[in-house]
Formats: structure tokens, C-alpha cells, sequence
């Protein structure tokens, strides 16, 4: 509904509150906080420990870095690991180097495919996928771009997910589907590899207001400790905890204007 949506982006009341005591919560429980390629690294050497607590925290930087900045300082005081995936739209090399010389994890939220078939007003998926080697192109110098800007390597990356992903029932993570680009770039992973999705015992998205969490509170699967979770792994949008007028509204409006172009 339309007023859920202006609650969302501009009226709702900072829950970064609610972020920091879920932490808390979590570290009580006895949860160990890792990053996205943190937690691929346990599971490719052969030491995962299943009677080991994993929470894995991945933050998609659609839209809200100041929001991001303070859920990354949260963290940094109680000494949590995570992942952010910044889309090109969101870079900020800045902070990024921050995040990495913590011991957290700063790369790239990717969107390549629906960029292009924006750009190119590309409307079907057989079309998109027959450009998908000018796409991977795109892809590999936007890494490479962002690694010299950053002096970070990126060793795992994240599809974004975008109307035009929805229309044309092909999402962007198709890109990383080439396990040879993965390795001339050195990608040891994608955050929706069957590999790391299957060994999650719980996977929680945040969503918009008044939903908050898909399938279910991150408070409610705390409760389940001991029983089947485990390995939690948890993605969210600094936009779902905290409103950002100015920027809600650049997004808002960008969004319509390439939804009435496509």
C-alpha cells in the first residue's frame, strides 16, 4: 500500500536500536558473527563445525550508505564481523577501506545484466542472454575498476535484484555462472551459490514496513536455539532501518523515471 510506503521511506522511526539488540542477543546466545567470505572460507577448508553457532551478516547497499555507516559502527563496538555489497550507484571507496581494514568484508553489488538491457531497451530474456558476453565484459572492468580505486580484492560478490530482472525472469547473478571469469578474477564465490544457500540452516531477509523480516524475526529464529538454527544468515537493506528522506526520494523518483523509459 502506497502509506506503508511513505511510513517506510519517510516517517518511520530509526530502528537501529532494534539492530543493536539483536546482536547483543545474538553474541548472549553465543552466535559467532562472520562475513559472507568469512563463512565460505570455513566451509572450502574443511573445518566447519556444525555444533559451532554461525550468524552471517550480508548488508546490500541499494540505496542508504549514511544509514550503513551507523550499522557498521554497532558493529565495530561490539566487535561483529559482516559483509556490505555496495552497488556502482552506492561506491564509497572511503568507507569501503574502512570496512576492510576492520576485518569485515566490503565488495560488489552487481547488476550488470539489467543495466545493460536498460540501456539497450532490451525486453526479453533470450535477447539479454544472447548479449551475456558483452555483459560478463562489463562486469569484469567494473570489478577491476573498483579493486584499483579501493585496493581491495573482491573475493565475493552479490547479484542485485531489479524490476527488469523481474520482467524478464533472468536474474543477474547468470553473470557469475561462468566459473572461468570467476577464476580470472579471483571470485571465490556469489552470495546465492547452492553451496553456501544449502548449508544455511535459516536464511532472513528484512523488508519493508509493516513486514520487517521474511520468513520470520531474526528474534523468533534466536528462540530456536539449540533446536535447528544454527547457521543463521541474515541480509539487510540500511533503507529498512532507518529513513533517509533525501535519498528515499532520489531513489523513488530515479525509479519511475526508468520504469517509464523501459
Amino acid at each position: 500500500m502506497i502509506i506503508n510506503r511513505i511510513y517506510s521511506d519517510y516517517l518511520m522511526v530509526s530502528r537501529l536500536g532494534e539492530y543493536k539488540k539483536l546482536l547483543i542477543e545474538s553474541l548472549r546466545l553465543g552466535y559467532q558473527h562472520v562475513s559472507l567470505i568469512q563463512y565460505n572460507d570455513i566451509l572450502n577448508s574443511g573445518i566447519f563445525n556444525k555444533n559451532v553457532l554461525y550468524f552471517i551478516h550480508r548488508h546490500d547497499i541499494d540505496t542508504d550508505v549514511r544509514t550503513a555507516k551507523k550499522m557498521f559502527s554497532i558493529e565495530k563496538s561490539l566487535g561483529i564481523r559482516s559483509s556490505y555489497y555496495f552497488r556502482l550507484s552506492t561506491l564509497d571507496y572511503c568507507f569501503m577501506k574502512e570496512i576492510d581494514e576492520y576485518g569485515s568484508e566490503a565488495s560488489y553489488h552487481f547488476e550488470e545484466l539489467s543495466d545493460y538491457c536498460k540501456k539497450y531497451n532490451i525486453k526479453s530474456k533470450e535477447k539479454a542472454l544472447s548479449n551475456l558476453d558483452k555483459i560478463r565484459l562489463i562486469f569484469k572492468r567494473n570489478i577491476e575498476v573498483i579493486e584499483k580505486e579501493s585496493a581491495i580484492k573482491i573475493r565475493s560478490v552479490a547479484a542485485h535484484g531489479d524490476f527488469v530482472n523481474r520482467q524478464l525472469g533472468v536474474v543477474n547473478n547468470v553473470i557469475t555462472d561462468d566459473f572461468s571469469l570467476r577464476n580470472e578474477l579471483g571470485i571465490d564465490c556469489e552470495a546465492y551459490d547452492s553451496k553456501l544457500v544449502d548449508s544455511f540452516d535459516l536464511y532472513i531477509s528484512d523488508k519493508p514496513h509493516p513486514i520487517y523480516f521474511s520468513p520470520l524475526s531474526p528474534f523468533q529464529a534466536l528462540k530456536s536455539l539449540n533446536t535447528k538454527n544454527t547457521v543463521i544468515c541474515m541480509t539487510t537493506h540500511p533503507r529498512q532501518w532507518e529513513t533517509n528522506w533525501v535519498v528515499n526520494t532520489k531513489d523513488n523518483i530515479f525509479r519511475a523515471i526508468e520504469g517509464a523509459r523501459w
